[in-house]
C-alpha cells in the first residue's frame, strides 16, 4: 500500500457515506463521499460500516489454555478453589506462555481487538516468569497492537510474602498498571493491600485496576474505599474497578449516590456480562455518568473452557444479559466494547477522527445494532494496511 491512499465509500458508526484519506497510517480527512471511479491504490469500502478498533478490556492471555488439547473444569465452588486448580493446571503445561498467549493474541487481532489490557499473575511461586513472557510478547506483535499490562497478585497480596517485592520490580520492567484483588475476601486487610496499591501507582505514576469479586454490602464499601484513595492520591481518572458484582445485588437507590461518585471521579468498571451472578446495571449506571466497559476475562483456561475473544459478541452478551433490544441501545452496547474501553484505558490515540491512527474494521451490516447481534465476519485495518479477515491473522507470528 502507498504511504497515501483514499478509503472509499464507506459509513462511519453507519452513517451517512464518506471518503476517508489515509496518510502516514493516520486519517488525514474525511469529505462526502464521491461517485468518481476508484484511482489507483484506493480502498473500496462497499458501503460497509467503519468503525474503530474494539477494545479488550480486561483478559488473562497468559493463563489461557488456547490451542491446547481440551481439558474438563476440575475446579471446586469457591474463588479460592479456582485459584488453586488454576495454579495446579499451570504446573502441569509444557506448552510456553508465549505460545499459548501468542495464539490467543492472534485469534483476539484478527477479530478486531487492536487496543486491550492483559492481566498477568505475579507471585513468589512464578515470579516474574508470566510478565517477562508478556512483555517478550507484546514487543513481537507491537505493530499490530497496543497492549497494556497489569500485575495481578492473583494469591494474594498482603497475605502473599514476597509479592510486593515483586509488584515493585515489574514497574522497573515497564508494567504500565497496578493490580489487586478483593482487598477483603483474599487479603483480610483492606487498608493495607490499598496503601500499597496507591503508594505503588503514584511513586511510578502507573494506573490502577482492581479485581473485585466480593458482593453485597462488603463490596459495596469496598468501592466506596477505593474512591477514598482515588481521591486522596489523585488518581482520578486512573482507576478501573473490575467486575464489580456488587453494583448489581443492592437496590438502585441504594446504589446511585456511590455511581454518582464514581462519575465524578472518573472511576470506570469493567464488566465481562457473566451469565452466573449479578452485575453493575448498565443502562443505569450509564445515565449516571459512570463508564462501564467490557472485557473476556479468561478465555478457555483452567477458571472455563468459554469465550473466544471476540468483543462484538461480549457487546452481544451485554444486550442480551440486558434484554437491550433498540437501535439506541445496541449502540451503547457497542460504544462499551470500543470507545468506553479507550476511555477506561486512558487512550487518546483513538477514534475516527482526523490525525488518529487508521485503526478501524469494515463491518459487511446496516448499523451498529446489527453488528452486535450478528457478529460478522469483519476486515481489520492497523494503520490503514489490511491484517485480518475472515477471522485469520494475514501473517501469523507463531
Amino acid at each position: 500500500m502507498n504511504d497515501s491512499c483514499w478509503l472509499r465509500n464507506v459509513r462511519p458508526y453507519g452513517g451517512a457515506a464518506e471518503d476517508i484519506r489515509i496518510e502516514a497510517g493516520r486519517i488525514a480527512e474525511r469529505r462526502p463521499a464521491i461517485a468518481s471511479p476508484l484511482a489507483a491504490g484506493d480502498i473500496d469500502g462497499r458501503n460497509q460500516v467503519l468503525t474503530p478498533a474494539l477494545v479488550e478490556s480486561h483478559v488473562h492471555l497468559d493463563k489461557t489454555l488456547w490451542g491446547q488439547p481440551w481439558r474438563s473444569n476440575s475446579a471446586g465452588p469457591t474463588l479460592k478453589d479456582y485459584i488453586a486448580n488454576e495454579r495446579q493446571v499451570l504446573r502441569e503445561i509444557d506448552t510456553p506462555i508465549a505460545q499459548r498467549a501468542g495464539a490467543l493474541l492472534e485469534n483476539c487481532i484478527a477479530r478486531g481487538s487492536l487496543r486491550m489490557r492483559c492481566h498477568v499473575d505475579i507471585d513468589p511461586e512464578f515470579g516474574l516468569r508470566h510478565v517477562e513472557a508478556m512483555l517478550q510478547l507484546r514487543e513481537r506483535y507491537r505493530d499490530l497492537i497496543d497492549l497494556q499490562l497489569v500485575v495481578f497478585p492473583q494469591t494474594g497480596l498482603i497475605s502473599r510474602p514476597g509479592t510486593a517485592e515483586l509488584m515493585r520490580e515489574a514497574m522497573g520492567l515497564g508494567v504500565e498498571n497496578v493490580g489487586g484483588l478483593d482487598p477483603c475476601g483474599i487479603d483480610n486487610d483492606p487498608i493495607a493491600q490499598l496503601d500499597f496499591v496507591f503508594d505503588l501507582a503514584r511513586e511510578h505514576n502507573r494506573g490502577i485496576d482492581i479485581h473485585l469479586h466480593d458482593k453485597g454490602e462488603l463490596g459495596l464499601w469496598q468501592i466506596a474505599l477505593i474512591a477514598d484513595y482515588t481521591e486522596r492520591f489523585q488518581r482520578q481518572g486512573r482507576v478501573m474497578i473490575s467486575h464489580a458484582y456488587c453494583l448489581g445485588m443492592e437496590p438502585w437507590a441504594r446504589v446511585l449516590p456511590l455511581a454518582e461518585r464514581l462519575a465524578a471521579l472518573g472511576i470506570s468498571l469493567m464488566s465481562s456480562a457473566p451469565a452466573d451472578c449479578p452485575i453493575p446495571p448498565f443502562l443505569a449506571l450509564q445515565q449516571a455518568g459512570v463508564n462501564l466497559c467490557l472485557g473476556s476475562d479468561g478465555i478457555r483456561d483452567a477458571w472455563s473452557p468459554m469465550g473466544n475473544g471476540d468483543m462484538l459478541e461480549r457487546a452481544m452478551l451485554l444486550a442480551f444479559r440486558f434484554d437491550l433490544n433498540k437501535d439506541e441501545q445496541l449502540a451503547a452496547a457497542f460504544d462499551a466494547a470500543t470507545v468506553n474501553g479507550a476511555r477506561a484505558l486512558g487512550l487518546d490515540d483513538y477514534g475516527l477522527a482526523v490525525g488518529q491512527p487508521a485503526d478501524f474494521l469494515l463491518l459487511p451490516v446496516q448499523t451498529l445494532g446489527e453488528a452486535v447481534v450478528a457478529r460478522p465476519q469483519r476486515q481489520v485495518y492497523r494503520a490503514g494496511k489490511l491484517i485480518a479477515e475472515h477471522g485469520r491473522l494475514l501473517e501469523s507470528r507463531l
